[in-house]
């Protein structure tokens, strides 16, 4: 049953929390935007696009934005009420903290429960299309992602180097572009200046090179006997194939991350990629047993006859003639030199499906430990308040921002720690919680007796009778 009471804590809760949303979303997606605004300045972007790139930033960091909420409205909610002597009156009737702190638990745990189902249906949607949209521009506008001074190899085979662009990114100078070819030394394109385009069907990125010259070395490798051919142009022309890109715009499928799937596509993949173990077991069998011949020999005869019949051979390059040692040696060393390449590639490709597996973790946890973080760091936040007694905004949103701060450090030390095998994903991903827990518990208990951790009168009175005791202490010694 609600009431007033419940009714009066909701209403001084329900203001702050939406302010704070939209202030922490608000900051939240200009961190994206500041990071980028260099690329998306000026780059003849639609209004349509970007306002479609600042939609889904947003969706995007929906879940990151209702724990850090949760924590400074329930600071400003407790504290103007502590401010306002409300909470002394609460508390003279006989009420309890944890009975006025219930409806905003319920609430808390609704938002939780909110933040689970965002982050598992929605945020895997909008980072599939932010990626889309992200490749869309950088397609349609390479320049973005071209800059001045910088050494560009995103396109396969080549990498590009811009000394100047002028605003409209077509016009561009001092180029320089290093042909890969693997062999010899690699072709090289100077110009002062050209042209830079993609064609219309967006297959193709153009360059419209002028007053420049061609380096180029034909020949073997392993030998000094090449040519080498310098050729000046007044104008050419340079196709590079955005296929290299690897990604196709007619489909989301080419985008594939982690991050992008559900809780249920999440225990799917994880699934499959624990059975690895046995599918690497058995591709090794096949691999690598081929080429040790003397492993189809192993059987229980081996095991009576050998040993009897070597007891007397204490070195084996006396079982093989002269004539054949260097032959068997050869042979041994090829087989050797084989199983070592097959060995090596599987230990590569293992690697990487061992990190693919930690990363799937990582996501499956996150979208847990997200909603888990919104009830935490309420719990945190409401017997803070209560103690502080401090409303308006100053107090809280340091508070605020000093909590958050440590729940995100803890949370990406987590992260790190699981990536370098230095820890479980349960245990990395659920480090800040484990922390933060201890926390609230001690905050609410301390709320719960009235302390005054943070009073600053308790503490100047507390310091007051120390330098007393001090001062008499000092002056006795004197004396005697």
């Amino acid at each position: 049953m609600i009431k007033k009471l419940d009714i009066l804590i909701i209403r001084s809760f329900i203001g702050p929390f939406i302010a704070a949303f939209a202030i922490s979303v608000f900051v939240l997606t200009m961190q994206f935007f500041w990071l980028y605004i260099d690329d998306l300045v000026g780059k003849g972007l639609d209004l349509f696009t970007i306002l479609k790139l600042v939609g889904l930033v947003t969706l995007f960091w929906v879940p990151t934005a209702l724990p850090l909420a949760l924590l400074f409205s329930s600071i400003m909610t407790f504290g103007n009420l502590g401010e306002s002597f409300e909470l002394v009156a609460i508390k003279a009737s006989g009420i309890p903290l944890l009975r006025f702190m219930r409806p905003l638990l319920i609430i808390a745990i609704f938002i939780s429960g909110l933040a689970f189902l965002f982050a598992n249906n929605i945020i895997p949607v909008t980072q599939l299309k932010l990626s889309a949209l992200k490749y869309d521009i950088i397609v349609s506008k390479p320049a973005i992602d071209i800059k001045e001074g910088v050494f560009y190899d995103k396109i396969e085979g080549y990498v590009i180097k811009l000394g100047k662009k002028e605003k409209n990114d077509s016009i561009i100078h001092d180029v320089v572009i290093f042909e890969k070819k693997y062999g010899l030394q690699d072709n090289m394109l100077m110009a002062e200046s050209g042209v830079m385009r993609v064609t219309a069907d967006k297959r193709f990125l153009e360059f419209i090179l002028k007053k420049g010259w061609r380096y180029e070395e034909k020949g073997s490798r392993g030998t000094t006997n090449t040519q080498f051919t310098r050729t000046n142009f007044r104008e050419y022309k340079k196709v590079f194939d955005l296929k290299s890109f690897q990604m196709n715009k007619s489909g989301d499928s080419a985008f594939y991350d982690p991050k992008m799937l559900s809780l249920r596509q999440l225990n799917k993949a994880i699934d499959s990629l624990n059975n690895t173990d046995t599918f690497y077991f058995k591709r090794s069998q096949k691999e690598v047993l081929p080429y040790v011949r003397f492993s189809r020999y192993v059987d229980t005869g081996w095991a009576t006859i050998a040993p009897s019949s070597l007891q007397k051979v204490k070195n084996f390059d006396t079982l093989l003639p002269d004539s054949l040692k260097r032959t068997i040696m050869d042979a041994a060393i090829t087989q050797v030199t084989s199983i070592k390449g097959n060995v090596s590639i599987l230990a590569t490709d293992y690697i990487e499906k061992s990190k693919s597996l930690r990363l799937h973790e990582i996501e499956w946890h996150r979208k847990l430990t997200l909603s888990a973080a919104c009830l935490v760091l309420f719990l945190i936040g409401a017997p803070l308040g209560s103690i502080i007694r401090k409303g308006g905004l100053g107090t809280p949103l340091v508070f605020a921002i000093i909590f958050f701060v440590v729940f995100h450090l803890f949370n990406t030390f987590g992260e790190k720690f699981v990536k370098s095998e230095q820890t479980s994903p349960f245990g990395g991903m659920w480090l800040s919680t484990f922390i933060l827990i201890p926390i609230g518990i001690f905050l609410t208990y301390k709320a719960m007796r009235d302390s005054q951790l943070f009073n600053q009168e308790f503490y100047y009175r507390s310091f007051k009778q120390l330098r007393i005791f001090l001062a008499n202490f000092k002056q006795g010694k004197k004396s005697s």
